[in-house]
């Protein structure tokens, strides 16, 4: 597959094949990334060595998990709709989520909700998330042209109507009840239930190794929907497979730890800089090696050097909001 669109920048790496600048980038991230992972799993630990452990590995599993099935479904969702600032997340799934915990605070309480079985609400939530993006994306097995551009604009709509909803029903719970809500609407990875993780791991594999396979249609629909049919792609399968997975990998990811809004944005704004040009298979690895490092690291200076004084979903979203808010710029200088 040749290499797509390849605007290299100026420096020591325009100087470098696209095949080792690769290989450099994903051996520095991947260094880098188990370098985290050892100092996340060892510093400053205290008591019983096996328990301390057990909890940071399930801490580190999920957020092993979250960044893989954050930053592979941004990055094939981008290509399919051929926008770059464009996510899952953004779609309305985070505001879904938000609401789901509003209304169920609001009918049954704080305390019976936060209460009921992991296992229970994690079915819940994936079920609601994942059906809702899938009678969303019910407009690509229509053939009205321009159905992909409605189901953006619906979305984009039903997500605003959904935080709007969720402000109102905020301001009619108690106070003690409103601060348990806020809690449960920001992602946290100290709250994960270990029993969920193996059954997340199936799903965000299954769906991560799908859309691996997929990787050179992709290659070939980063060139435009008239170039790819010419070419023999089934551009309306592919982009319906693609939505759908999307769908199960963000709505598994924040029924197990929440909403990260702009994660998956910063990571795959930051993996096309690193490798220009680069098809899909060298995207995909260094998008989950960037979001595995960028999610340890984060958890490791929230819990270790912040004292847990802020959540790594606040810092996240700060950053991601930067990065959206340049490519918004960036477009509109163009």
């Amino acid at each position: 597959m040749p290499e797509l669109l390849d605007h290299t920048p100026s420096g020591v790496s325009s100087r470098l094949s696209p095949e080792a600048r690769f290989a450099r980038w994903a051996g520095g991230l991947g260094a880098a990334t188990a370098l985290a992972i050892a100092v996340f799993l060892s510093w400053n630990l205290l008591g019983s060595l096996s328990f301390a452990l057990t909890l940071r590995g399930t801490r580190l599993g999920a957020i092993v998990l979250c960044a893989v099935a954050i930053s592979v479904s941004t990055l094939a969702f981008q290509t399919v709709t051929a926008n770059r600032i464009l996510t899952p997340s953004i779609m309305g799934m985070d505001a879904l989520y938000s609401l789901l915990q509003t209304v169920m605070v609001f009918s049954l309480g704080a305390t019976a909700w936060i209460t009921t079985p992991e296992p229970a609400r994690f079915v819940v939530e994936l079920a609601l998330m994942v059906g809702f993006s899938l009678l969303l994306y019910r407009w690509m097995f229509t053939s009205k042209p321009g159905a992909l551009h409605l189901m953006l604009l619906v979305g984009i709509v039903l997500a605003t109507l959904f935080r709007g909803v969720t402000a109102l029903l905020g301001k009619l719970l108690e106070p003690s009840e409103y601060t348990q809500l806020q809690d449960l609407s920001f992602a946290s990875f100290n709250r994960v239930d270990p029993t969920l993780l193996a059954v997340a791991a199936l799903i965000i594999a299954v769906a991560v190794f799908l859309l691996w396979r997929l990787r050179h249609s992709l290659d070939v629909m980063a060139l435009g929907r008239d170039t790819a049919v010419s070419l023999g792609v089934d551009h309306r399968r592919v982009t319906t497979a693609v939505l759908a997975l999307s769908a199960v990998l963000v709505g598994t990811s924040t029924a197990l730890v929440g909403p990260i809004t702009f994660f998956g944005l910063l990571v795959v704004s930051l993996a096309y800089q690193l490798v220009p040009g680069a098809g899909h298979g060298r995207l995909v690895i260094i998008s989950a090696l960037l979001g595995t490092l960028v999610l340890v690291a984060g958890q490791f200076v929230v819990e270790q050097l912040a004292g847990n004084s802020t959540t790594l979903s606040v810092v996240v979203e700060f950053a991601g909001g930067i990065v959206f808010i340049l490519l918004l710029l960036k477009g509109a200088l163009k």
